[in-house]
């Protein structure tokens, strides 16, 4: 959720140096070197991303763990997840870029926030989906589907298979949103849905922590939609 700059701790030369026109040109030929290095790279590769993708410098969705479900709701979940967790392994992801060594449980770690409005705080976001620790506990009490115990000393696994199960059967309740998601994603209306999970998703474009990925949702979420819908038919032969 952060990233490291580098900066040239080196002192700048005097201002008479160089002239505008001259730093102008520099700054130019460095572009055009650094977009000639790229396509020579996607050349010799065209496997690889290429330059001009929208996606070069984040990760591919990946496919959800659980089976079956909505198709317009996976695709939902795996565009939330690129966003809040843009990374090969989501399920084990804890904010900062630390792991999950047990997913019995939620880890319910409280790591210091770097950056954005919250710098300062302590955030217990884990997961695919970057669940807090509260917010997990209160949807797997309504939606986990193997809960541990009972009444009050009910515990949730926190495994990749629930953690999408909870997900998908919360956006899949209109109750909990006072509207019906799977409906909306049909008719075309992504960006509604975005705002309204934007208040518990933050980075989806309409919240508090829009990030780099938040204006390529839209094309991630058709993206993976088609995946979807594809399975889908698959399955259906």
């Amino acid at each position: 959720m952060s990233a490291t700059n580098k900066h040239d701790l080196s002192p700048p030369p005097p201002s008479s140096a160089r002239s505008p026109s001259s730093m102008g040109r520099l700054v130019r030929i460095g572009l055009l070197a650094g977009m000639a290095l790229a396509v020579l790279q996607y050349i010799r590769n065209p496997d690889a991303r290429s330059p001009f993708d929208p996606r070069w410098e984040s990760f591919d969705p990946a496919p959800l763990v659980m089976e079956g479900g909505d198709p317009y709701i996976r695709a939902l979940m795996r565009t939330i997840s690129y966003s809040e967790a843009n990374d090969p392994q989501p399920y084990s992801l804890i904010y900062g870029g630390d792991r999950i060594t047990d997913l019995s449980r939620h880890p319910d770690r409280c790591v210091p926030i770097v950056a954005g409005p919250n710098v300062g705080d302590c955030t217990t976001a884990a997961g695919r989906y970057q669940f807090i620790t509260t917010t997990w506990e209160e949807q797997a009490h309504f939606y986990h589907p193997d809960p541990d115990g009972w009444w009050l000393w009910r515990a949730y696994s926190f495994a990749p298979e629930h953690q999408d199960q909870v997900v998908h059967d919360w956006l899949n309740d209109p109750y909990a949103w006072g509207v019906d998601l799977g409906t909306l994603l049909r008719d075309g209306q992504l960006a509604d849905v975005l705002y309204i999970l934007s208040p518990t998703w933050t980075s989806l474009g309409y919240g508090i922590e829009t990030n780099d990925l938040s204006s390529s949702l839209p094309y991630i979420y058709e993206q993976v939609l088609q995946e979807e819908l594809t399975q889908v038919e698959e399955l259906s032969f």
